[in-house]
């Protein structure tokens, strides 16, 4: 079982790792043309505004929701039951998803002005912002669309992962990344506003996305016409599994989205460094803790289906000690390395030391929640594939209320360094009550053994920290390095860190084996 999950998360981290460092190298060309002012604030609050529709309808609560559901027709059924289920859900789907479309096109200043609201009363008073929200309305109606494409792309990605064939669905992200890199390159330099291209490269991207799967589920047999199926008993079921859920498993979405609405009142800037540092954040959390969650929902629907009540908990104790070994040192590799890193990858063009600085902060305040991110990727699996939704409902709705009262706490002091720091609080409540109810159910409980394996996990970190930290030079000394100096320098820093990491494990007698064996509740 261990073996087979290895195998799987290994391709997916592989296929994710492309599309992250091609993300990366777009990050790069954004923040060289736009860097992190206004127009840069515009564009990433107008990618926000459907990117959060997709994870909310798409990736987060329909996928959580479709796969337990289709696992179980495909055990029980057969193939052609699965191909009458994708027909109705794909009807049923694509209406919602067509009508919310049209009205986020349509009413674009309305959306603009509920989550921009500073912006907006900037332009009511015609403040010198004012013109922020009439950019992001524009911006809107070229974003929104996208949602349509990129709903029916994780649509799709959820059949083929849940018939084992995962690198498809982890590839196709790199599509996006290269249509807005080619986009800003080619496109930015002939419009007047520069930051329009990359809002058509996200469009376009969508369109790409789509079509690079389809054939894939052709050939698998999986492509069939829609048809309207709202009432099916299945579709039903996934309705009722998807409506409470669309709370749950995207909490940490909306609290992106919340920090957004507030920094739209703080000074100029503010969103766009946030962004800056949610993407770095969003690379070792992609690569570990989205993949593996990837891997692992449609194993523990099996497992439910089929009554397996020990490979299901070995399942959640393997992806949790795997998330663990990476997210760690992760969190406090860019904990101590944000402002080589920041500067390396995006101080050039219209991005300044100052805008470093500001990142930095907001990345180490991100970097303290982090585990708890890939934890909360890994442990709610655990309740959408027994199809318990209320649980991980009301957990998501308290640590969304926790995310309020941080900010309203943090912000005031700490500006926008506050809304990230608020963000990983929340998170870690999240995931704390996440774990606490399948202890609490006698879904899954921590063994010694796993316990003892993250303390030699969060001492070998710390040593590697340290080691990180003397060897580091100040952000002045680092930007006075040519940029060929700060790669030699900044990947001497990544590998020797890496070396000392594991070097400190396997003398604190960590394995491979333990994460190869048959039950890794027999790793000691």
């Amino acid at each position: 079982m261990s073996a087979k999950l290895l195998k799987s998360g290994l391709i997916v981290s592989f296929m994710t790792l492309i599309s992250r460092v091609l993300g990366l190298v777009r990050d790069v060309v954004v923040a060289n043309f736009i860097g992190a002012g206004a127009a840069a604030d515009v564009f990433f609050f107008a990618n926000r505004i459907p990117n959060f529709l997709r994870r909310l309808f798409a990736e987060g609560a329909f996928s959580q929701a479709f796969v337990p559901v289709l696992a179980e027709v495909k055990a029980k059924h057969g193939d052609d039951a699965v191909r009458l289920l994708l027909a109705r859900v794909t009807g049923s789907l694509g209406v919602v998803v067509t009508l919310v479309t049209l009205f986020g096109v349509i009413a674009s200043p309305l959306v603009a002005m509920l989550f921009g609201m500073g912006w907006f009363v900037e332009w009511l008073y015609d403040g010198p912002d004012a013109h922020k929200f009439e950019l992001a309305s524009v911006m809107l109606k070229i974003t929104f669309p996208y949602l349509w494409f990129i709903s029916l792309v994780a649509f799709s990605g959820a059949i083929l992962n849940t018939y084992n064939r995962f690198a498809v669905a982890a590839f196709t992200p790199v599509f996006l990344n290269i249509t807005m890199i080619l986009c800003a390159v080619y496109m930015a330099p002939t419009l007047e506003e520069p930051a329009l291209a990359l809002a058509w490269g996200v469009f376009i991207g969508g369109v790409v996305q789509l079509l690079f799967q389809l054939p894939f589920l052709a050939k698998a047999g999986l492509l069939v016409w829609p048809k309207w199926g709202w009432r099916d008993d299945n579709v039903v079921k996934i309705r009722k599994l998807m409506l409470p859920a669309l709370f749950g498993v995207s909490v940490s979405q909306i609290n992106l989205l919340l920090d957004t609405v507030i920094a739209s009142f703080l000074l100029t800037g503010a969103v766009s460094w946030l962004y800056y540092s949610d993407r770095l954040i969003e690379f070792p959390l992609g690569l570990f803790g989205i993949a593996i969650a990837t891997v692992i929902l449609p194993n523990l629907s099996r497992h439910h289906a089929s009554e397996n009540t020990a490979r299901f908990s070995q399942t959640l104790d393997w992806s949790l000690r795997f998330v663990a070994l990476f997210g760690i040192p992760a969190m406090a590799g860019l904990m101590v390395l944000s402002q080589p890193i920041v500067a390396l990858l995006f101080m050039r063009g219209e991005f300044s030391q100052h805008d470093v600085l500001m990142v930095s902060y907001s990345l180490i305040a991100y970097s303290t929640g982090l585990l708890s991110y890939m934890l909360i990727k890994v442990l709610a699996p655990g309740y959408y594939a027994r199809q318990d939704i209320k649980t991980p409902v009301r957990i998501g709705i308290i640590a969304m209320i926790a995310n309020m009262a941080f900010n309203l706490m943090l912000a005031p002091f700490l500006s926008y360094v506050g809304l990230a720091l608020a963000t990983a609080m929340s998170a870690s409540l999240n995931a704390f009550l996440l774990y606490r109810g399948l202890k609490t159910t006698g879904v899954y409980q921590l063994t010694q053994t796993t316990l003892w394996f993250l303390a030699k996990l969060i001492a070998a970190s710390g040593v590697m920290a340290a080691l990180l930290y003397w060897q580091t030079p100040t952000l002045n000394s680092w930007v006075q390095l040519s940029f060929s100096h700060q790669v030699w320098r900044l990947s001497l820093l990544c590998v020797s860190a890496i070396v000392g990491y594991f070097t400190l494990l396997w003398l604190l007698g960590v394995r491979l084996a333990h994460f190869k064996a048959n039950s890794v509740a027999e790793s000691n």
